[in-house]
């Protein structure tokens, strides 16, 4: 199994020793919830008719819509690292600078297999990962005409460009455009759990894709959480996250570094379907 070799270390020297004793208590009552309503599970088994199981989580939008799709309210998603795998020009693997963002083919929809001359496809349950970008402080417009870089880990936890294994792919990274509604589309995977951190994608929003492919200049960084339902049916039932049974069941959204000042409020996506089928995830964006 390939880890992220210094993704825990790095988050741990970001995070707030003062915030996260502020939550304590919290963690405490929230942590117990959430863990009370996991299964039991264990490493590669699973009930088939858990894995036809339908699901739909609605607490994690940063808006709210009408009758007509409209969103009617809104508020800023929060500012997060990029951590330490962006491959957007910001830092180095063990070759140097890697910054996917001005290689041709990054714009894309699907993110399952490597582009740019690299080959190779990174497996696991398919999800389809819709943002809506709206704008905070136009009454909730849509931002269409503006770019999103989305990246997230295999289902063993690895970043393509920086994990052992996987340096000679980059798979799992893509930049789309909103559309007139405002919503860029991905299809991708279900990223697996690695030790230390909430199951959650990064992304960076751009003004343009111009701006996007230069690789710089974003306007907001942040990150999503998938619910805990679809991620214990993901890590009960489906082949390759068998390690991510026992690094979620370790985790939760009080404790993870980044999403524990909030409990995730604002960051977790809505997502529908099931691991045999797969997945669909959606998310209000506030900009």
């Amino acid at each position: 199994m390939a880890h992220p070799p210094h993704g825990l270390r790095h988050d741990l020297e970001q995070m707030d020793l003062a915030r996260l004793a502020q939550r304590r208590r919290a963690l405490r009552v929230l942590g117990g919830l959430a863990a009370g309503a996991l299964p039991l599970i264990g490493c590669g088994g699973g009930d088939t008719a858990t894995a036809a199981t339908t699901e739909t989580t609605t607490t994690g939008t940063t808006g709210t819509t009408t009758g007509t799709g409209a969103v009617s309210s809104c508020s800023a998603i929060p500012s997060e690292t990029a951590g330490p795998y962006p491959g957007d020009g910001t830092n180095s693997n063990g070759s140097g600078v890697v910054n996917v963002l001005t290689q041709s083919g990054i714009v894309r929809s699907d993110l399952r297999s490597s582009f740019s001359g690299l080959s190779g496809t990174a497996s696991g349950v398919p999800l389809t990962v819709t943002l809506r970008l709206v704008n905070t402080a136009a009454a909730c417009a849509d931002l269409a005409g503006y770019a999103v870089y989305l990246w997230h880990c295999t289902a063993d936890g690895g970043y393509s460009l920086y994990s052992s294994g996987i340096t000679a792919q980059n798979y799992l990274r893509g930049v789309q455009v909103a559309d007139a509604n405002g919503q860029v589309t991905f299809t991708t995977i279900f990223p697996g759990c690695y030790s230390g951190r909430w199951p959650h994608m990064h992304f960076e929003i751009f003004t343009s894709l111009a701006t996007a492919t230069s690789g710089n200049s974003d306007v907001r960084t942040s990150q999503l959480a998938l619910p805990s339902s679809a991620c214990a049916q993901v890590y009960g039932v489906a082949s390759g996250y068998s390690a991510s049974v026992s690094n979620f069941n370790a985790i939760a959204l009080t404790s993870d570094n980044v999403f524990s000042d909030n409990a995730g409020v604002g960051q977790i996506a809505t997502v529908t379907g099931n691991a045999t089928s797969g997945f669909a995830a959606t998310l209000t964006v506030g900009v």
